[in-house]
């Protein structure tokens, strides 16, 4: 079976479904693939994201896939001091959700239908050649071999892209960049507050923090990420010695297990070339400093989506077209990314007393008017060396 069409979207996460959305609602005819039999399984992350991504995205925000709202965070040092960011004592930016990503996923691939995309399941994309005005994909659809020709790719197969590479594009993530995560979903949990994400830094979590995500009244994603050049131990045995010394889970239990790897390198370079484009985590937007990846992930498919349909408008998709996506998410994102990676390699230098300090004096201090200068004073004052460290953010 031969089948034609303008944009090939290959992956139906996030940036793939907001990708295939706006190139579709633009006038391009757009076809989405997906390896998996369902959309949204397995899930890939602590599921959270703030209020205002959906405005940014044009997503309605729907009960079926919003499990709880989260109304502060909570950030727990390596003696176990807290402070507390809510309504109470800091002036929220926003407000967040924790979703359901399997119900989430695919509103967002069913919304790219509703806009005119096409979508096929179980579909693995085996090879990809360049022909004349575009690509030839040859794909496999459960025991039947199909063949797209398609003048765009939209690339978005997750972290180490395949399909990117196959097209002649560097999107290998360094291993020193990409953080082994793990992740609970666990019954019986008993936090204090469970409209709160509780955040656990230092070496409980080397290279990267612990994370409890509440889905409900006793339901929260208890998961970490590390990154293997601070430890020889498993992201797995990290998880499991927190288990065992938590009170907030000691009587929980797991009913879902999720691991995977995720690129907190920054964006890559090579997102994007002649009849190609590569999206959410296989281009890197993921939030070096948070690890977060859902909203720069839908960002990211949003841009590539409508200079997708505008090239095909054009007739034209060469490299100098499509770079406008590029200079789109440079703009947008990149700036942002550069800035978290350099607070990154800060927060990695620091040892445990070093954040109990930090930690002490913040939760000394008023926050109801803080911002970024206002932090790097606290944190200079808990531990005045760190002027030598802070020296590239100052």
């Amino acid at each position: 079976m031969e089948i034609k069409t303008d944009v090939l979207v290959i992956g139906a996460g996030p940036a793939g479904s907001i990708a295939a959305r706006e190139a579709s609602k633009n006038g391009a005819k757009t076809l989405i693939i997906e390896k998996k039999s369902e959309i949204g399984a397995p899930k890939r992350c602590a599921e959270g994201i703030i209020k205002s991504t959906l405005d940014e995205l044009d997503i309605k925000p729907d009960k079926r896939w919003i499990a709880r709202q989260i109304d502060g965070i909570e950030i727990v040092a390596p003696n176990n001091k807290t402070v507390i960011f809510d309504k109470n004592n800091f002036d929220l930016p926003d407000t967040g959700y924790v979703l359901e990503r399997k119900v989430f996923d695919k509103h967002l691939t069913m919304d790219a239908i509703r806009n005119g995309a096409k979508v096929m399941i179980k579909t693995q994309a085996d090879a990809i050649n360049r022909v004349n005005g575009g690509f030839l994909v040859t794909a496999k659809r459960l025991h039947d071999e199909i063949r797209i020709l398609t003048k765009i790719i939209i690339a978005a197969d997750g972290p180490q892209s395949l399909i990117a590479r196959k097209a002649g594009l560097k999107t290998s993530t360094s291993l020193e960049d990409m953080a082994s995560c793990v992740q609970y979903e666990m019954a019986n949990v008993d936090m204090e507050n469970m409209n709160h994400v509780k955040i656990h830094i230092g070496t409980v979590c080397p290279g990267g923090y612990i994370w409890i995500f509440p889905k409900g009244e006793d339901i929260a994603n208890v998961g970490l990420g590390i990154l293997k050049s601070h430890t020889d131990k498993t992201a797995k045995y990290f998880l499991d010695t927190f288990l065992k010394n938590s009170s907030d889970v000691s009587g929980a239990q797991v009913v879902e297990m999720n691991a995977g790897g995720d690129p907190i390198g920054g964006l890559l370079d090579e997102r994007y070339s002649d009849n190609i484009m590569v999206v959410g985590d296989a281009a890197g937007f993921v939030d070096p400093l948070t690890g977060d990846g859902i909203r720069t992930a839908m960002l990211s498919g949003k841009y590539a989506g409508k200079v997708a349909a505008k090239a095909i408008a054009m007739g034209n998709y060469s490299k100098s077209v499509l770079k406008e996506y590029y200079d789109l998410t440079e703009e947008e994102i990149g700036k942002d990314f550069h800035k978290f990676n350099k607070i990154k390699e800060f927060l990695l230098t620091l040892d445990d007393n070093s954040l109990n300090n930090i930690v002490e004096e913040i939760s000394k201090s008023d926050l109801t008017n803080v911002n970024v200068a206002k932090l790097l004073k606290i944190i200079i004052k808990s531990s005045p060396k760190s002027i030598f460290k802070l020296g590239k953010l100052i």
